[in-house]
């Protein structure tokens, strides 16, 4: 039984150890191609392969490299681009309700694809053009949602959402007495600030200091950086006093 085992394994064992490849797929195709497939086929089965190999990594939309780039003006058309069409949505938001800006958001880009489409087809009309649609490129582009992307959305959403919910859980019962006093005291400043601006004013600000915190902070950033210290080194020795006055607190960090 031994000698017959030994003598059906052997064909297999000789094949793979003799070191010769298979033969290669007939097709002229490429290194890394799919030959046997078609090139629609071969594109969904790479990007299956790509979403099943990167189904267990952190998903974002926009990288870290990207947003940096967008707030120091490295793009200045991209970053001016942004920057005036936000600014532009935020001031309408401000003078008319939603509704007005989304309907009129809408028209104008209905206007101009709708303008664009009717001027082309004019064009194809004169000139005896076969062209077809100005916009079939952009028809034919596989924008749908995988299941596999949807949930990586999710679960990249869900590590945030939790850890908002952890961090308002201890704020809200007061694990440490001092975070919570700190976001009393923030609130508390709120409530003055929402006394002279409303939301949608704030946003613009917060857009304005967004976009011109970062530039100006890289220009000067060693005088900043001197005063930030000092502020941050006083700032610390008043939260270390009011730490050493709570009884709790003190009989805690001794433990």
């Amino acid at each position: 039984m031994a000698e017959l085992s030994a003598a059906t394994q052997s064909p297999s064992v000789s094949s793979s150890s003799s070191g010769a490849e298979p033969p290669a797929p007939s097709g002229g195709g490429s290194p890394g191609a799919c030959p046997t497939l078609g090139a629609k086929s071969c594109g969904s089965s790479c990007a299956d392969s790509f979403v099943s190999s990167s189904s267990s990594q952190p998903v974002s939309i926009f990288s870290t490299s990207q947003v940096h780039d967008l707030i120091f003006w490295r793009d200045v058309k991209k970053t001016g681009f942004v920057f005036g069409t936000t600014l532009i949505v935020l001031l309408s938001l401000a003078a008319f309700s939603v509704i007005s800006v989304v309907s009129y958001l809408i028209l104008a880009l209905l206007s101009v694809t709708i303008s664009f489409r009717v001027y082309k087809s004019v064009i194809q009309a004169v000139q005896k053009s076969e062209e077809g649609h100005p916009f079939k490129a952009y028809l034919d582009l596989d924008i749908t949602l995988s299941s596999e992307a949807f949930h990586n959305y999710m679960n990249a959403a869900m590590v945030h959402v939790n850890r908002a919910l952890k961090l308002i859980i201890r704020l809200f019962l007061v694990e440490d007495l001092v975070d919570s006093l700190k976001l009393a005291v923030f609130m508390w400043l709120m409530t003055y600030v929402g006394a002279v601006f409303n939301g949608i004013t704030l946003l613009i600000l917060g857009e304005l200091l967004v976009f011109s915190v970062p530039i100006v902070y890289e220009k000067y950033k060693t005088q900043i950086d001197h005063y930030v210290g000092i502020a941050r080194d006083q700032t610390k020795s008043i939260v270390e006093k009011i730490q050493a006055k709570l009884p709790g607190i003190a009989k805690k960090k001794a433990e």
